[in-house]
């Protein structure tokens, strides 16, 4: 991973590690807080604060090391994160920090007043790193946070902590949300201060009702220790959940009056329309295919209908910002003040942005075209422009453009002449950003440009400069396959260093195959495998990856949605009948084809094995989904209906369902602490192999989650155990072709 900071990420599925680990804006969006006026931006070095001023990128330390130590103790506070209050007199630092599922969003907080250099302790009387989402309120005079599941705002004054919701519990969830919530839509913080200071509006999350899951935790004493998980499985109904908004003085809530049974919908973005006193709120159905947006008096809590959108498959919810940093929110990007916001939307095929007015109608395409906005990246609004990641031409890669905000033909800001993959985290203003760049073979470049000329503000080390220095020889070769179905799929390769096409070689294929990730895309560290022990092309492997329908690559919504309701169908025949295709090079071993995958890739590579026994030989499978029945109920329902509905579509794309036709090798591996893909699956597929006498080979790894890295020695377990089954069964080497 780069390490230009600290990285505070633990991936949604482990099979993300592999997307993320070469998608850098995260880790930057997680650390650098630009001022509002964006000519500075500060970061976290050293255990100090820093200051760097545009565009000479003059240094300045900000917090030192004494001012980040409380009195009476020598150590400094190490900060995981920090905010200014508005009027920048102030700022927040969270340390001691604890993990909750992927990140550590729990922790203490402490405001340090710049005037006088004063260190404040937040949270008197409640437990050691319980606060969490705590934020100044728009006035500064107080902070807001959630702890134990319930809401407190603490006056900075007098110290002043009162509770505004005090019927938390584990079942009972204010302002942050259950297992699911965060897994799926990335939603940890749950509440937000009103603009003029005096409420707070809130989720409250109610999982009675949602079945408890129970992990087992075998080794930490004598006898075994239940792990309780409020989990709702597909096809039992969501947590129910509504927003409140407390009023600071009553302490009393009022409720929004979101329509429909709130068992049965979704609530995935709330926030204050800036400059009133309204709230915006997007819910969706809980089939997830019809979204509305509406506006709520948080005074009376009635509701008015400003949009609404439904697909015949799934609504995507866009995720603007960063979803792996702590704070993040599924935001609304506001313009004029609040009057308008951008939307994204695929109704017309591509995921394109448009203008939407918070008073409902005047809806606006401004980025009209063939193509996909990937991702949007921010606004220079004085100069009238919106920046969003695309890549029209090449979908393995992804560049900066901008549109005019009344709409327009977009314009190309990244270079011509660095091709691959850009990242970029844009200051308020639009004027600056962090570029970083890679490809296959260009370790991770970065620098601090101006736009929209994309202009290094210290050209002599820039990304081009530096580009020669970065560049190595990784053999990664882009391909494309059309099958016999007519499907154009897109794939990486890289062949034996002692490549010699009159022989014939192993070939290994990595698939995920989902909607959750890609797996080809043109960025540092693609052909490489994370649990092979050495180097593969070394070996005399050839290692191939694809990416089918379904995956979230840039090519449409016709060709991101052909999956729904056919997770273990389409997926698994694209990917086979692409296998198919590749086996007719004269260079490939036919009798050593093995596949490998973690998560809805341990699922790809159990159905592949099971499905096509005559393609693939052999198979490592980590963490998979052996049961779609066994899965959440909002990524699983989302991608694939209700089961109520069409059970046999869940039933026929489990790879339980075609064990009994194994024939292959089959290294099956899963983590006994997973709370994402719970071990129960390996169990239901052991007796399933079992029933039908298919042999196999199993590595249970005692309480690892789902990425199963934990406790000590295990990723170097994994590896040898992964390299040494791929070797026997899927030996290296060259076989001469018979002529």
């Amino acid at each position: 991973m780069l390490h230009l900071f600290r990285v505070r990420a633990v991936w949604r599925q482990a099979f993300l590690l592999f997307v993320f680990l070469f998608s850098f804006a995260p880790a930057l969006r997680a650390q650098v807080n630009w001022s509002p006026d964006g000519q500075s931006y500060s970061l976290v070095e050293d255990g100090e604060v820093v200051q760097y001023t545009l565009p000479a990128n003059e240094r300045q330390v900000l917090l030192s090391k004494k001012d980040l130590t409380p009195a009476g103790q020598t150590e400094p506070l190490a900060v995981d994160y920090y905010a200014y209050s508005d009027d920048g007199t102030k700022v927040l630092l969270f340390t001691n920090t604890r993990r909750v599922w992927r990140l550590k969003s729990r922790g203490d907080y402490w405001v340090l007043h710049l005037n006088g250099r004063r260190l404040q302790p937040l949270g008197k009387g409640r437990p050691e790193s319980s606060l969490m989402f705590a934020k100044f309120s728009p006035d500064g005079t107080k902070v807001a946070y959630v702890s134990e599941n319930n809401v407190y705002a603490e006056d900075l004054a007098s110290g002043e902590v009162t509770a505004l919701t005090t019927d938390g519990t584990p079942q009972l969830i204010n302002g942050t949300f259950d297992w699911a919530y965060e897994e799926e839509f990335f939603c940890r913080d749950g509440f937000r201060w009103s603009p003029d200071s005096k409420a707070i509006a809130y989720w409250q999350i109610d999982a009675h009702g949602t079945g408890t899951f129970y992990m087992i935790n075998n080794t930490d004493s004598i006898y075994s220790q239940p792990i309780p998980l409020e989990y709702p499985k597909v096809g039992e109904a969501p947590s129910a959940c509504r927003v409140g908004v407390v009023d600071l003085g009553t302490k009393q809530t009022t409720w929004m009056q979101v329509p429909g049974d709130p068992r049965q919908h979704y609530i995935v973005r709330m926030e204050y329309v800036p400059e009133s006193s309204r709230l915006l709120i997007q819910q969706l159905n809980r089939k997830q295919n019809h979204s509305k947006l509406m506006a709520c008096n948080p005074t009376t809590g009635a509701t008015q209908m400003l949009y609404e959108e439904q697909d015949e498959a799934w609504v995507d919810v866009d995720q603007a910002g960063n979803p792996y940093a702590i704070d993040f929110r599924n935001r609304f990007e506001w313009l004029d003040g609040g009057k308008a916001f951008l939307w994204s939307s695929e109704k017309d095929g591509w995921r394109h942005l448009y203008r939407l007015s918070t008073e409902g109608g005047n809806e606006r395409l401004i980025t009209p075209g063939d193509y996909d906005v990937i991702e949007f990246s921010g606004l220079d609004e004085k100069a009238g422009y919106a920046y969003f990641m695309a890549s029209p031409d090449n979908a393995t890669q992804r560049y900066l453009y901008r549109v005019r905000l009344k709409g327009g033909k977009a314009e190309r800001v990244s270079p011509a002449d660095l091709q691959g993959t850009h990242s970029y985290v844009l200051s308020p203003s639009g004027k600056w950003a962090f570029h970083l760049f890679s490809n296959t073979h260009t370790r991770p470049l970065r620098e601090v440009v101006s736009l929209p000329r994309h202009r290094p503000t210290e050209p002599d080390s820039s990304i081009k400069a530096k580009l020669a220095a970065a560049q190595l020889d990784t053999h990664v070769e882009f391909f494309q396959v059309t099958t016999e179905d007519g499907v154009e799929m897109d794939g990486w390769m890289v062949k034996p260093l002692d490549f010699d096409s009159t022989k014939r070689y192993p070939v290994v294929f990595l698939v995920y195959s989902e909607p959750a990730a890609t797996t080809v895309r043109d960025v540092y560290g693609a052909g490489r495998n994370r649990n092979y022990d050495g180097d593969m092309a070394a070996d005399g492997y050839l290692y191939l990856s694809l990416d089918n329908r379904g995956t979230p690559a840039p090519k449409g919504r016709a060709w991101r949605k052909a999956i729904y309701r056919k997770i273990g169908q389409v997926n698994i025949r694209d990917q086979a009948m692409a296998a198919k295709e590749i086996l007719k090079w004269n260079y490939v071993d036919p009798s050593r084809v093995a596949v490998w995958g973690h998560s809805g890739g341990g699922s790809a590579t159990l159905n592949l094995l099971f499905q096509y026994p005559e393609i693939y030989k052999t198979g490592i499978a980590l963490a998979a989904v052996a049961n779609q029945l066994t899965y959440d109920n909002i990524y699983q329902e989302r991608y694939m209906g209700l089961p109520q509905e069409n059970r046999e579509d869940f039933v026929q794309g489990s790879p339980l369902t075609h064990a009994k036709n194994l024939v292959g090798n089959l290294l099956y591996i899963h983590g006994t602490g997973d709370d994402n893909v719970h071990y129960q699956n390996a169990e239901m597929l052991i007796n399933e192999l079992v029933k039908h006498n298919r042999q196999f080979q199993f590595m249970a790894y005692p309480n690892r989650t789902h990425g199963i890295y934990e406790g000590e020695g295990t990723t170097e377990h994994l590896r040898t155990l992964y390299t040494n089954y791929l070797k026997t069964y899927c030996p290296p080497g060259v076989q001469a072709v018979t002529p």
